[in-house]
């Protein structure tokens, strides 16, 4: 079993989805784009849109590091391993 601190659980939980995180990228972007948003206000939004952005990068980063893994994982598919004799003819 693992000991996990609590601190480390408590930022999990708070970890948006990467879903959430590109919505709110998506609304602070609109907002940044409104003339009538305050310079100090604008400052606050860049921040979070810089720490979300991160966070997505991030969040694709790993995701595509796992996708390789498994495709590197001893009997997994891969486009060589396809049997093409039993694709569809060409119509």
């Amino acid at each position: 079993m693992s000991i996990i601190k609590k601190e480390d659980r408590m930022a999990q939980k708070e970890r948006p989805s990467f879903e959430d995180a590109l919505n709110k990228l998506e609304s602070i972007v609109k907002k940044l784009e409104d003339p009538d948003v305050t310079l100090e206000e604008s400052i606050g939004l860049y921040e979070e849109g810089m720490k979300l952005s991160k966070y997505c990068s991030e969040t694709l980063e790993n995701a595509v590091l796992k996708i390789e893994k498994i495709n590197q994982s001893p009997g997994t598919n891969t486009d060589a391993d396809i049997d093409t004799e039993s694709e569809s003819p060409d119509l």
